[in-house]
């Protein structure tokens, strides 16, 4: 799963305050408890001791094997009595232990050399977050995706939008639960309104809460930042070339609105002739129909999308004029 650094170096900076956190947390309270306690002190300096002398035993002791045992179990009678102290005070038995987090890792975010559950639950969280602040991802769910907006009735073609739309919803969460670096691309169509959007980023939820990277953008913002990269001028971007190459999930949103010059037209081919070498999946809406597309953009582009992308097509009003 191929997050990008960025995301990677802040799910470690939160891993290492909830650490910092714990073990500042720990002492205070080790201080306060010491302080109404001082036996408390002296059973925690013993252990200490002990400690230290387990480490000569093994340097210069004739049994090693003996006086271990002794000091083991001088150590366990000490942190018996140091239970019952804390516990005849009130206290836990385990109220000077650090409190982390997440005990299994201890907010390391690993066990082993395995990410820890807590590690990708944050790795999520800021993948997310991310989103959330630049689209309205909470909002768009296929809960939330409502079919009624769309017309019942039949259409000339002999097809009811709202059953296309049920259709293509369906097809949608199948393809969000079933996701993979190797799903096939999707080229959503229709008019203004029509849902496109909704449906990329109830996608995007699901494929962000099964531990995969989503990059979304519309192609004006995603090709603008691409070209500030490219001419050096990289401060304040949201969006970067490796992650656009390299996520699990890119979606470009509203396809031929952006500024079109020959800078966009490579850029955008690049992007979708790179992820369908490395076989990476890309959605993209737009609100051209195919002839549309083909007078707009090259071949390279259009036959790469007719030839690649499975099709999705929405018909019917607008539903933010109709809501």
């Amino acid at each position: 799963m191929a997050y990008s650094q960025d995301v990677y170096s802040r799910a470690a900076n939160a891993l290492e305050r909830r650490r910092e956190k714990a073990n500042l947390q720990a002492q205070e309270r080790i201080e306060e408890i010491g302080e109404k306690l001082p036996e408390i002190n002296d059973i925690q300096r013993k252990l200490a001791q002990i400690g230290l002398n387990i480490s000569k035993v093994f340097l210069y002791s004739s049994d090693k094997q003996a006086d271990i045992e002794k000091l083991m179990q001088e150590s366990l009678e000490l942190q018996n009595r140091k239970k019952a102290v804390l516990t005849e005070n009130g206290y836990s038995e385990d109220a000077l232990d650090v409190k982390y987090t997440c005990p299994a890792c201890k907010d390391t975010g690993f066990i082993g050399n395995r990410r820890c559950k807590c590690h990708n639950e944050l790795l999520k969280d800021i993948e997310r977050s991310d989103l959330a602040k630049i689209a309205p991802i909470e909002d768009c769910t296929f809960d939330t995706f409502d079919i009624n907006y769309y017309p019942q009735q039949v259409m000339e073609n002999g097809i009811s939008p709202r059953d296309k739309a049920e259709k293509i919803k369906k097809s949608c969460s199948r393809y969000a639960a079933g996701f993979t670096t190797s799903s096939p691309n999707v080229m959503f169509m229709g008019g203004t309104g029509l849902g496109k959007t909704h449906l990329s980023l109830a996608i995007a939820n699901v494929v962000i809460n099964r531990g995969y990277s989503v990059v979304y953008g519309t192609a004006q913002n995603i090709l603008n930042d691409l070209q500030k990269e490219n001419f050096g001028r990289d401060d304040d971007l949201r969006y970067y070339e490796k992650a656009v190459l390299g996520c699990d999930l890119l979606i470009i949103d509203d396809l031929g609105t952006e500024f079109r010059n020959n800078y966009t037209v490579a850029c955008l081919y690049n992007i979708i002739n790179s992820r369908l070498n490395s076989k990476l999946p890309t959605i993209i809406s737009t609100n051209l129909t195919a002839e549309e597309l083909e007078d707009k953009y090259d071949q390279r582009i259009t036959s790469r999308i007719t030839g690649e992308y499975n099709k999705l097509i929405l018909i019917g009003n607008d539903i933010r004029y109709i809501k």
